[in-house]
């Protein structure tokens, strides 16, 4: 069983639900030239907003359903099967991966201390990656 299959049956039901029925509408309104403009190992912008609403919709039921100790790991686990299943090799150092992140932070209405700290662990410190999730953040309407 994969770790993001493993991770799923811990998620509340409607936390669940709520993030999947979000999938296709926080997307939507996102513009192919948002995408064309990020270099990324994707090669088709129809399969970077998948990879991104997969990356998103995975990052908010993770943030909806973790606890006061977030276990970086498990997540980090995640997400390369999630990258693996899309042929991203590399997700660690892709763009699309921490711009989605950052979409996921301002679904979840995470702010302040929080978000901070979350956009930090979540780039390990980077601060290339933690531009990368701040601009996904400001895009997330």
């Amino acid at each position: 069983m994969s770790a993001y299959q493993a991770f799923l049956p811990s998620v509340p039901p409607l936390c669940l639900l709520l993030a999947l029925n979000g999938c296709s509408f926080s997307h939507s309104s996102e513009s192919s030239s948002d995408l064309a403009s990020s270099p990324s190992s994707i090669s088709s912008s129809r399969d970077s907003k998948k990879y991104q609403a997969d990356v998103l919709d995975y990052t908010y039921a993770y943030l909806k359903s973790s606890s006061d100790v977030t276990d970086y790991n498990d997540f980090q686990k995640g997400l390369a099967e999630i990258a693996d299943q899309h042929g991203i090799n590399d997700w660690e150092s892709d763009p699309l991966t921490y711009k989605a992140i950052g979409k996921a932070l301002k679904k979840a209405n995470i702010e302040g201390v929080g978000y901070e700290t979350f956009k930090k662990n979540f780039a390990d410190g980077d601060s290339e990656k933690m531009q990368q999730i701040q601009d996904g953040y400001i895009s997330q309407k």
